[in-house]
């Protein structure tokens, strides 16, 4: 696992005006905790915490917070982002170690062509997305694969399909279904408006002709009456 170096300060104000002020000058308040240690307020440059992220491990990247001369080895843990603009408002940095097993989420990446779903016009439907694994910091994964060249309409894949690294433990149920090949969307539209239009020709066939009025074609006129 990747460990990146983020610097931070400490000794940051709270409260609703100076978070905003921080978050003007382009830093982004957050709080170092864990392992019995009292929460600590810092601010980290939301460029450099951008950056730090944006490998492979995404938010299970190690980061060496160095915060008034001290390291501490975190995990960015519940991002707050901003409703409209969607940038990163708050974070929490969790003090982690290296020997220690902790919880994790580490991204399915599907590989490989379905072909068979492919040649019958169907659908790859992915219906997991992520994991949810333990393991040491060092040991988490960015991500795992799963190939599905041999998926068929009909058929799908599991959790248990998926080679796990050493060091890593699931938490996931290994019955869950990851990807399944769904058959053509466009077909099943079409046999329900032929359905449809079975039923709209029994109905107009069934319907029983108008009757006509009395006293309407058909019926003798009246003379007038003699004088």
């Amino acid at each position: 696992m990747p460990e990146v170096t983020l610097a931070a300060r400490s000794g940051r104000d709270t409260g609703t005006r100076p978070t905003r002020r921080l978050r003007g000058e382009g830093f982004i308040p957050g709080v170092v905790y864990g392992h019995g240690a009292d929460p600590l307020p810092v601010a980290v440059g939301a460029r450099e915490f951008q950056v730090a992220l944006s490998g492979e491990a995404g938010l299970n990247t190690l980061l060496s917070l160095e915060v008034d001369g001290r390291s501490y080895l975190t995990l960015a843990r519940d991002i707050q982002r901003h409703p409209v603009r969607n940038t990163v408002s708050h974070v929490d940095f969790l003090i982690v170690r290296r020997d220690e097993v902790i919880s994790a989420e580490i991204p399915i990446n599907l590989v490989g062509e379905a072909i068979e779903v492919q040649h019958g016009d169907g659908v790859v439907d992915q219906q997991l997305f992520a994991l949810q694994i333990k393991a040491r910091p060092a040991d988490i994964p960015p991500s795992v694969d799963i190939d599905i060249s041999g998926l068929t309409i009909g058929g799908s894949l599991h959790v248990s399909d998926i080679a796990i690294p050493a060091g890593v433990e699931l938490e996931t149920d290994v019955e869950a279904t990851v990807v399944a090949g769904q058959p053509p969307r466009v077909q099943v539209t079409e046999e329900e408006a032929a359905a449809a239009a079975e039923e709209g020709v029994a109905a107009e066939g069934g319907a029983p002709a108008a009757e006509e009025p009395a006293g309407e074609a058909g019926a003798p006129e009246s003379s007038p009456p003699e004088e």
